[in-house]
């Protein structure tokens, strides 16, 4: 069964998809926001319990007024029709909320600020790291860009809501950097196979995850040659 839980000091209910896996952690999750209407970001994957659930919980704020997707991928954008079908036919799309760009897990992935509740569907997990498939650049541009707003608390796609905003934001920032540098000084050492490169950079990596490392550091290749580093 989906997990329910609300979130300390915001008017918004966390319903956890069981969908867990390597690259879905403890599930996805769906976030539904305020109430009289409440607003629907990420529905999820298209299990009957979680589309259960989500519909229950806006019919217990007042019913919902909209839906909203941070990106395309299939775990969190699958139930998008069968629920607004439920929740009689509501629109697609940001409604009340503020979007904002953050590429780089997908190249038109955004987040939703919603007040000072800020949703990041895989720019931000509250859990592990996400991989970035493009635009590297842009990707830590827009997490800069986050950590300098004043945001209450993260709501990602994935993972515990986070309180710590900034240095959350930080550590990501952070973590990627190291993961270049790390690139940097195989690159400098001579490697250029991309299995020796994610051996180098990417060593802590499980084997399921290293295609996704893959695809990251195909990112960190590609912003560095875009600045002539590389």
């Amino acid at each position: 069964m989906s997990e329910v839980s609300t979130v300390d000091g915001f008017d918004a209910v966390r319903v956890r998809a069981e969908n867990p896996g390597w690259l879905t952690l403890s599930g996805t999750n769906t976030w539904v926001l305020g109430r009289d209407p409440a607003w629907v970001v990420d529905p999820g994957p298209a299990l009957e319990d979680h589309l259960e659930a989500v519909a229950a919980v806006c019919a217990e704020r007042g019913g919902a007024g909209g839906v909203a997707l941070t990106h395309d991928h299939h775990d969190h954008a699958q139930a998008v029709e069968p629920l607004r079908a439920r929740l009689g036919g509501v629109p697609l799309g940001p409604g009340p909320l503020e979007v904002v760009p953050v590429p780089g897990h997908t190249r038109d992935h955004v987040a939703f600020m919603w007040g000072r509740a800020c949703c990041t569907g895989d720019a931000v997990l509250g859990e592990g790291s996400v991989f970035v498939a493009e635009d590297m650049g842009g990707y830590l541009d827009a997490l800069r860009r986050l950590r300098d707003r004043d945001i209450g608390v993260i709501l990602p796609g994935h993972g515990p809501p986070v309180y710590e905003t900034r240095s959350k934001l930080e550590h990501y920032i952070a973590h990627r950097l190291d993961r270049e540098r790390r690139l940097i000084a195989a690159l400098a050492e001579g490697l250029r196979d991309e299995e020796d490169l994610l051996d180098a950079a990417w060593d802590d990596v499980p084997a399921a995850l290293r295609p996704a490392a893959a695809m990251t550091l195909r990112a960190h290749l590609e912003k560095l040659r875009s600045e002539g580093r590389a």
